[in-house]
């Protein structure tokens, strides 16, 4: 759920985006209009909804406008809608399905510059990686396409002429349950997969960025999915657990943090209902002092700092072999410095705006207490204030390098979730292999040398999901992207997802007489 490499060839080149305005004219004006909610095909307002809550604008700290969290009932219509609208999806041939997969993608790709400037106006990232975001969604919904007409069984023959079939059957209802760090992409990485396999979703996003999920929901509709095949309910804890207890959803797929993860599991459990959850993250980067220098410490930059640091699969544990600890340091924190903090929707902002103000104060929390376990703030840390006037409320901080950092430090063992780069020096490959798989998480992992073969060896040693090799947070739709551990468990992307939308069904064919034991 991060870069494509394939997307690259459609960004504008960089010296032609400069010339553009200095100040974005649309920072600080969008206002809220539309309900939030989709069923049947429209937006709606939850029959339910006697609770509000505001969404803001990260970058301004500007209230956008205020939606209603969806109850009981609103689930229990939504749910019921996507599942009249399974009965006649699930009957659709895969190249039916694929074909409006296919036009989804389409519209996707040419609603591209609006769904970007509002994913960043409610998440605060910058323009520039909400674009990536949006084209890796749109390339996402291709992917599934192409796989849509080519699930198939298996044939087995049988003695006497006998034989047996598998058939790959979809689930039915399928619940997603978004993160607010890529909103527009999650829920395509999980509706894709899911509406490829014949399922129906009701899509929950977070409450923090609840904007552009109902966008999808609009493309599926003008694609040409039946009504009711992709809803989405807005709220909280109490919506999601009315999701995951619905006698007739099927499948939970939930991407967010470890804690809510183990009670989506709990509730998922009473029901018998299959789970995927990506979670948390604390991976390693182990860089070795004979990888090529600057490919590795932009690298490090690329595992630390994309949508401010609030990335689950973020390498944030950066092992340095000594010998090159004072050059890398000295060049990371370089780097690092000249990242460009501002008005997220400007062409040459780098780092935007956090998603709210608590958690901007619990990043600056996690730096303060490393100072006070005794590491060292190499750059930035603080609360950042752009010039812009307008921006002065909004979320910012500098991102943030420490040195001297132990392995028993809270910055080393919990997730941040922020800009907050931890460099640990290490002597041997059998030593840091070792302290780089001593947390609960397992999310990702990554190496730099030049030894191919030293490269192969530890990334078959490290306890993670996706591992990568002289490269970091390149992640195409068509890799499968899951963790070990406390990260989490099933895969999302690739032919893996297919799997964890489907189900498979034995059938035993007799061409000759029963033989009875009785």
């Amino acid at each position: 759920m991060l870069f494509s490499p394939s997307v690259l060839f459609l960004l504008p080149s960089f010296s032609r985006l400069l010339h553009r305005a200095a100040m974005s004219t649309i920072t600080g004006t969008f206002q809220l209009q539309q309900p939030l909610n989709y069923r049947e095909g429209a937006r709606i307002e939850p029959v339910d909804g006697d609770h509000s809550e505001e969404t803001y604008e990260p970058a301004t700290g500007r209230v956008i406008g205020k939606f209603f969290f969806s109850g009981e009932k609103e689930v229990d219509l939504a749910v019921q809608s996507a599942k009249t609208a399974f009965k006649i999806w699930s009957q659709k041939s895969g190249m039916e399905r694929s074909s409006i997969l296919l036009e989804a993608a389409r519209i996707i790709r040419e609603r591209r510059e609006e769904i970007a400037t509002l994913e960043t106006i409610n998440n605060g990232k910058s323009i520039f990686e909400a674009r990536i975001d949006i084209d890796v969604s749109w390339q996402c919904l291709q992917y599934y396409a192409g796989l849509a007409g080519c699930l198939a069984g298996q044939h087995i023959q049988l003695p006497g002429g006998s034989f047996a079939y598998t058939r790959r059957e979809p689930l039915g209802v399928c619940v997603g349950i978004g993160a607010w760090n890529y909103p527009f992409q999650i829920a395509c990485t999980k509706s894709a997969p899911a509406l490829a396999c014949g399922n129906a979703m009701v899509f929950k996003p977070s409450p923090f960025t609840p904007v552009t999920a109902v966008m999808l929901a609009e493309i599926f509709s003008e694609a040409g999915v039946p009504k009711g095949l992709f809803n989405v309910v807005q709220g909280g804890a109490a919506t999601g657990q009315f999701l995951c207890q619905h006698p007739n959803v099927a499948k939970v797929s939930f991407t967010g943090s470890v804690p809510t993860g183990i009670k989506i599991m709990e509730l998922a459990a009473k029901g018998i209902k299959p789970v995927t959850l990506e979670l948390g993250g604390k991976s390693p980067l182990i860089i070795f002092s004979d990888c090529i220098l600057e490919n590795a410490v932009k690298g490090a930059l690329m595992a630390n700092f994309l949508t401010q640091g609030e990335v689950c699969c973020n390498g944030t544990r950066v092992f340095v072999q000594r010998e090159i600890l004072n050059s890398f340091t000295k060049e990371v924190v370089k780097q690092t410095q000249k990242i460009k903090i501002s008005d997220p929707l400007l062409e040459d902002t780098r780092m935007g705006a956090l998603i709210n103000r608590p958690h901007l104060e619990k990043v600056l929390s996690f730096v303060k207490q490393a100072q006070e376990q005794g590491a060292a703030v190499l750059c930035g840390g603080d609360a950042y204030v752009p010039d812009d006037p307008k921006l002065n409320n909004g979320f910012y901080m500098s991102p943030c390098v420490l040195g001297n950092c132990k392995d028993d430090m809270t910055c080393v063992k919990e997730e941040i979730f922020g800009p907050v780069m931890s460099i640990l020096p290490f002597d041997t490959e059998e030593e840091v292999l070792e302290r780089a798989n001593n947390t609960r998480f397992g999310l990702a992992g990554g190496v730099f040398t030049r030894d191919i073969q030293r490269a192969h060896r530890v990334v078959a040693g490290l306890q993670a999901g996706v591992c990568y090799i002289n490269n970091y947070n390149v992640s195409p739709v068509e890799l499968p992207f899951g963790g070990y551990k406390m990260s989490g468990f099933g895969r999302e992307n690739g032919e893996a997802a297919i799997e964890y939308y489907s189900q498979l069904k034995t059938v035993c064919v007799e061409m000759g007489n029963v033989e009875s034991v009785f």
